[in-house]
């Protein structure tokens, strides 16, 4: 049996998301976020779920820091609520809010567990929505604002800082599909909102750079890869045309100071809002990647995403297939000249439940787990920069449209008690960070 051992250094971490874990969705002067109207709407979230309580984290968060104590990990990825902080987006600060997250970065450092923070998780303030979200140029003004108002409050003890958690959900999802707020399904819309949320990212760097000196700063991006569903040359074309129509829309404006040219159609059609400087802006150097992966994506001859006929599927109904994130990660590196990486989601949703013993086994997830981490250290070892990973998720949560039907989490919540119990995975993963290893199997 082989085992993969780790840099003494690698950061093992969990990741959550405000929306998904804290609740107290309007206590303390916390304003309304477009997630909190959007699950307010009649059949937009699975058995008219929502996130008003969630796992109360923003009362329990004490007792979830000595959970990840216990699990021995040594950073927490969580997200800002911005209407918790600016009710309105703008304006006066709510300090109770930010005193919140002051308290939990206080409570992380004192137990050895660095901070890592994502300033948006889609959770947009309803009041700047309402003055036209994100496909109007001045919300990146705001978020500028904002970005440099949490780290004049808290760069004095966080380091690492990551803009945008998956911007294009927030583009495709909320703005093209509509199955995500604001409910938008415009494909202009999209792409300018696409621009302006890369837009954003570029200027609240820039203000976190001129707030503090020392911190490293990034944006988080879901990428899946492109393969082919078969072995015909039409199919490994469509593969290709998918890969650089898809999933280079913010890999290469980062990193390139450029749109692909395989969406030229696209960036023709908001050509005019596309400002001299903006691509200069959007592609200021980065200290870090956040990398998302939970699948590959096969395409058909037609270009058309397909199911494999045969293999291991999440509750998600997302492949299992973890050589794909080592294929990933090599050609990122290859195409681009990136940072350091950083793992800060990987995970999977099964069924599991609280046995007679008291326990959770739930066996798929640690393997999915561990093939991952396989993989990963492979890709590392092939020559890419990987400094961390975070599994998703440290709690189960609300998972956005699915509400509460899905489990991520490494520890489950009993959502009517509110009672945590970790998971085998999580003791799995647990003992993984105190050997700083992982086993082939």
């Amino acid at each position: 049996m082989s085992i993969h051992r780790f840099p003494a250094d690698f950061l093992w971490g969990a990741a959550t998301a405000a929306y998904q874990i804290e609740g107290a969705w309007d206590e303390d002067g916390k304003g309304e976020s477009i997630w909190d109207r959007f699950c307010r709407a009649p059949g937009n979230i699975a058995d008219g779920d929502t996130g008003d309580v969630a796992c109360d984290h923003y009362h329990r968060y004490m007792q979830d820091v000595a959970l990840m104590r216990q699990l021995g990990l040594r950073a927490y990825r969580f997200s800002i609520s911005w209407p918790r902080v600016l009710p309105d987006g703008r304006g006066p600060v709510n300090e109770a809010g930010l005193g919140f997250y002051s308290r939990l970065v206080d409570g992380l450092l004192a137990d050895g567990i660095q901070p890592f923070v994502t300033l948006h998780h889609w959770d947009l303030p309803q009041a700047l929505q309402e003055q036209g979200g994100w496909a109007r140029r001045e919300t990146c003004l705001a978020f500028a604002d904002f970005a440099a108002l949490m780290v004049n409050r808290l760069g004095d003890r966080v380091r690492c800082w990551t803009t945008f958690n998956e911007p294009r959900v927030i583009m495709l999802n909320g703005h093209l599909l509509g199955s995500h707020p604001p409910g938008i399904r415009d494909v202009e819309t999209a792409d300018l909102v696409g621009h302006h949320l890369l837009l954003a990212h570029g200027l609240a760097v820039q203000a976190m750079r001129s707030a503090a000196a020392g911190l490293q700063l990034g944006i988080v991006l879901n990428q899946s890869g492109t393969h082919p569903a078969g072995d015909s040359a039409a199919e490994a074309a469509a593969a290709e045309r998918a890969w650089q129509e898809d999933e280079t829309f913010f890999l290469d404006p980062v990193f390139k100071a450029r749109y692909p040219a395989a969406i030229s159609d696209r960036t023709e059609r908001i050509a005019s809002s596309i400002r001299d400087g903006d691509l200069a802006l959007i592609s200021q150097p980065l200290d870090l990647l956040g990398l998302n992966f939970y699948s590959r994506h096969l395409i058909g001859a037609q270009g058309q995403v397909v199911l494999p006929p045969a293999g291991e599927f999440t509750e998600m109904g997302w492949e299992v297939h973890p050589p794909a994130l080592r294929q990933l990660l090599n050609r990122m590196h290859a195409d681009y000249p990136l940072p350091p990486i950083y793992i800060t989601e990987n995970g999977a949703a099964f069924q599991d439940a609280v046995a007679p013993d008291g326990r959770v086994h739930d066996e798929r997830r640690s393997e999915y787990l561990r093939q991952h981490l396989v993989q990963l250290r492979l890709a590392m070892q092939d020559g890419v920069d990987v400094r961390g990973y975070f599994v998703w998720s440290l709690l189960d949560n609300f998972e956005w449209t699915f509400g509460y039907s899905k489990r991520f989490g490494i520890v489950r919540v009993d959502y009517p008690t509110q009672v945590r119990t970790i998971k085998d995975s999580g003791h799995w993963y647990s003992r993984v960070i105190a050997a700083n290893a992982v086993e082939e199997g």
